[in-house]
C-alpha cells in the first residue's frame, strides 16, 4: 500500500504514545506499593500472632492468680476459725493439738500460697509489658500499611490522570492519519505488538534488530511513498532523514 511519508511519519508519533499506554499498564500491575503491602501485611500477620500468644498468657497467669487468691483467702479464713476457737477455751486437750498442729500447717501453706502470688504476679508483670510492646508493634505496621496504601492510592491516581492524557493524545493522533493506514498499523501492531518504528542505522525502531543490507538496499529503492515492512518483525519501516538509508549507485 501508499501512504504520505507525512503521514507515515505520524505513525512514529503513534507507536511511542502506544509504548507509554503499555508502560503505563505495566506500571498499573507492578506497583512497588503492592510488593510493599504484601511484606508488611506478611510482617503484621506474623506480629498480630505474638500479640495474641502474648495476651494468652496473660490471660492464663490471671487464672492462675485467681485461683490462689481464693485458695489463700481459704486458707485465712481456716486459720481465722481455728484460732477463734482456740480463744473460746472450750477445746478439750486432744483437739487443742490437732488445731495447734493445722495452724502451724495453715501457716506454711498460706506462705507458700503468697510467695507463688507474688511471683506469679511478677511474671504478669513482666508479661504484661510484653503485650503492651506487641500491641505498639501492631498498631505501627498497620499505620505504616495506611501509609502505603495512601501513598499507593496516590499513585494509582497519577497512573490514571496519565491513561487519560495519553489515550486523549491518541486519539487525537489516530485522527490525523487514512484510515487504511490505521488499520495497517494496528494489524502489525496485533502481530509483533508494535506497529511501526523508525529505520535508523540499519535497525528497526520496533524490534531494535539489525537489518540485512541487501534487504536495506532493496529498501532504498522504493518510492518514498510505499508503505515498507520490518524484515525481521513485520512492522512498518518508517523512512526519515534519520534513516542513513545507502544511496543507490548510479547506474552506468
Amino acid at each position: 500500500m501508499n501512504a504520505d511519508p507525512a503521514a507515515q511519519r505520524i505513525l512514529l508519533d503513534l507507536a511511542e504514545v502506544d509504548a507509554e499506554i503499555s508502560r503505563l499498564a505495566h506500571r498499573a500491575t507492578h506497583l512497588p506499593e503492592d510488593a510493599e503491602i504484601a511484606e508488611l501485611e506478611k510482617r503484621a500477620t506474623t506480629e498480630r500472632d505474638e500479640s495474641v500468644r502474648v495476651s494468652i498468657l496473660v490471660e492464663d497467669l490471671d487464672r492462675d492468680i485467681s485461683k490462689l487468691e481464693k485458695e489463700v483467702e481459704q486458707t485465712r479464713l481456716r486459720e481465722q476459725k481455728d484460732r477463734e476457737l482456740l480463744a473460746a477455751g472450750a477445746v478439750p486437750a486432744k483437739q487443742l493439738t490437732e488445731i495447734e498442729h493445722e495452724l502451724r500447717g495453715l501457716e506454711r501453706r498460706q506462705s507458700v500460697l503468697e510467695d507463688e502470688e507474688l511471683e506469679l504476679m511478677e511474671k504478669r508483670e513482666a508479661v504484661e509489658l510484653d503485650q503492651q510492646r506487641a500491641e505498639a508493634v501492631v498498631t505501627a505496621t498497620s499505620d505504616e500499611i495506611a501509609a502505603v496504601q495512601r501513598r499507593r492510592e496516590e499513585t494509582v491516581k497519577d497512573i490514571d490522570v496519565a491513561r487519560a492524557r495519553t489515550t486523549a493524545t491518541r486519539e487525537e493522533t489516530v485522527g490525523k492519519l487514512p484510515e487504511d493506514l490505521y488499520a495497517e498499523y494496528e494489524r502489525c501492531r496485533k502481530n509483533s505488538g508494535a506497529g511501526a518504528g523508525l529505520l535508523q542505522a540499519r535497525r528497526c525502531g520496533a524490534c531494535r534488530l539489525e537489518l540485512d543490507r541487501g534487504f536495506l538496499d532493496s529498501v532504498n529503492r522504493k518510492p518514498a511513498d510505499l508503505v515498507v515492512h520490518c524484515d525481521e518483525c513485520g512492522a512498518i519501516l518508517v523512512r526519515t532523514n534519520e534513516s542513513g538509508l545507502p544511496q543507490p549507485k548510479p547506474e552506468e
